[in-house]
């Protein structure tokens, strides 16, 4: 259960703290994966969605930090 835990919150830092920027984060890069784009993790699950997890639970991708105007 701990480790579970700790996979949830990398997840959830990649994506700025907020349940809702991981949800739009792993639907785009799902969505790019399915239209042809290469995987950035070793041995890419057959569902785009879980190899788009993997990627942001292994920080090869997280939200880009927006410049305060």
């Amino acid at each position: 259960m701990v480790k579970k835990q700790i996979y949830n919150e990398s997840l959830i830092g990649a994506a700025g703290g907020s349940l809702y920027n991981l949800i739009i984060l792993v639907s785009k890069r799902a969505m790019q994966l399915a239209q042809g784009e290469k995987p950035l993790v070793d041995k890419p699950s057959e569902k785009v969605l879980e190899t788009a997890i993997r990627e942001i639970a292994e920080g090869k991708i997280c939200m880009k930090k927006q410049e305060k105007e």
